[in-house]
C-alpha cells in the first residue's frame, strides 16, 4: 500500500522490486527472545541495550522509509553506543600486548570503543548487497560468540547470541536466494549493534585470564570472527578516502560485487563468503598461541591476499568478456544504424562490433 520497496538501479544486484522492512520481523522475535529469556540480575546493563537496540531500529525504520543522511545516521548510531557505554558500562580497556600496548588511557579506551561499534554497525550494512549475506554471517558471528558466553556462564550475552541467530535463521528463510524481502537498515544495523555488542563483550571476558575459558591474542581472534564484513569495510573505507570520496559513497568495490562478477549467484556468493569467515575463525583460535600481533598481521595479509586474488580474477574475466568477438565479423546478417553523428554495425544479436 505505501509502495515501500527496495528499487534496482546500476549498482544494486537484484532486477525487481522487493520489499524492504523484513528487519522488523527478526527485530520482534529478537526482543521477545531477550526479554522473556535473558535472565533478572541485580545491576544487570540489560534495560541500557534494550534502550540501545530501539534507538538503532528507529534509525534504520526511518532510513528504509524516508531515508537519512549519512550524518544523521552516523548521530543515531553513536547515541546507541552512548547507552551501552556510559550507561551499561561496557569498554574496550585493553589492548592485551597489541604492538606492545597493554591498558589504554581513559580518553583512548573511549575513542576505540566508540569507533568499534561504528565500524562494526556500517560493516554489516554495507555487506547486505547480496541474498543472505548479511544474515548468514551475522548468525555465524552472534552463534558462535553466543556459544562462547553459554560455555563461561555468561547466560545473559548467550541469549543475546542466540537470540539474534535464532532471529536471523527465520528470516533466512525468506532472504536466501531468489529472496522474497530484504532485512533493510532496519536489520542490518541492528545485527551490526547487537555483534558489536557481543565482540566487545567478548574481548574483555576472553583477554581475563581468569576466565572459564581465556583466549590468548583476543584481539587478533576478535578481528578473525569478523573477518568478512571487518576487513571488507575498512578496505572499502580506505580506497574511497583515497580517491578523495566519503568513505559512506556507493561503489561496487565490495568483495561480494567481485564475486557476482566472476559470475557467481547469489547462493554461491554467500556460501563462499560464510566459508571463508568460518575458515577464518578456526584458524584464529587453532592458532592464538602465536601472540596478538603476530596473529592479526597474518589474519590481515591472509584477507588481503585473498581479496587481491579475486579482484584479479574478478578483472580477468571482465577483460575477457570486452574482448571483441570474431565469431560474428563476416556475418551477412547486418543492419547499420545511421545516426546523426556516426555509424554503428551491429550484429544479429546486437552487440556493437565498431565504436
Amino acid at each position: 500500500m505505501k509502495n515501500l520497496y527496495d528499487e534496482p538501479d546500476e549498482r544494486k544486484s537484484h532486477k525487481t522490486l522487493k520489499p524492504t522492512l523484513g528487519g522488523m520481523g527478526f527485530f520482534a522475535g529478537f526482543i521477545v527472545a531477550v526479554t522473556v529469556c535473558a535472565p533478572s540480575q541485580t545491576m544487570s546493563p540489560l534495560q541500557y541495550l534494550l534502550a540501545a537496540f530501539f534507538i538503532i531500529f528507529m534509525v534504520g525504520l526511518k532510513d528504509d522509509i524516508v531515508g537519512l543522511s549519512p550524518l544523521k545516521k552516523l548521530i543515531g548510531e553513536i547515541c546507541a553506543a552512548f547507552c551501552i557505554v556510559y550507561l551499561g558500562n561496557l569498554q574496550i580497556t585493553s589492548m592485551y600486548g597489541l604492538f606492545g600496548i597493554e591498558e589504554l588511557p581513559a580518553h583512548v579506551s573511549l575513542m576505540l570503543t566508540y569507533f568499534t561499534f561504528v565500524v562494526v554497525i556500517n560493516a554489516f550494512n554495507l555487506i547486505d548487497g547480496v541474498d543472505g549475506l548479511a544474515g548468514s554471517i551475522g548468525m555465524l558471528v552472534s552463534g558462535v560468540l553466543g556459544a562462547y558466553f553459554l560455555y563461561v556462564h555468561e547466560v545473559m550475552y548467550a541469549v543475546i547470541g542466540f537470540g539474534l541467530a535464532a532471529s536471523l535463521a527465520a528470516f533466512l528463510i525468506y532472504n536466501i536466494s531468489p529472496s522474497k524481502i530484504f532485512m533493510g537498515d532496519t536489520g542490518s544495523l541492528l545485527v551490526g549493534l547487537v555483534n558489536s555488542i557481543l565482540i566487545i563483550k567478548f574481548i574483555n571476558v576472553a583477554g581475563n585470564p581468569a576466565s572459564e575459558l581465556p583466549i590468548a591474542s583476543v584481539p587478533a581472534v576478535a578481528f578473525a570472527i569478523l573477518i568478512i564484513p571487518l576487513f571488507d569495510t575498512l578496505r572499502v573505507f580506505a580506497l574511497r578516502m583515497s580517491k578523495g570520496r566519503s568513505p559512506f559513497s556507493a561503489d561496487r568495490n565490495h568483495i561480494h560485487h567481485y564475486l557476482l562478477a566472476l559470475k557467481l549467484n547469489h547462493r554461491q556468493t554467500t556460501l563462499v563468503c560464510v566459508i571463508a569467515n568460518a575458515a577464518f575463525i578456526a584458524v584464529a583460535f587453532g592458532l592464538q598461541h602465536l601472540g596478538t600481533t603476530t596473529l592479526l598481521t597474518g589474519v590481515m595479509a591472509s584477507a588481503f591476499i585473498c581479496t587481491t586474488l579475486v579482484y584479479v580474477m574478478k578483472k580477468r574475466a571482465l577483460s575477457k568478456s570486452l574482448l571483441p568477438s570474431t565469431a560474428n565479423t563476416n556475418t551477412t546478417n547486418t543492419t547499420i544504424i545511421n545516426t546523426s553523428s556516426k555509424i554503428l554495425t551491429v550484429n544479429n544479436e546486437g552487440v556493437l562490433q565498431d565504436k
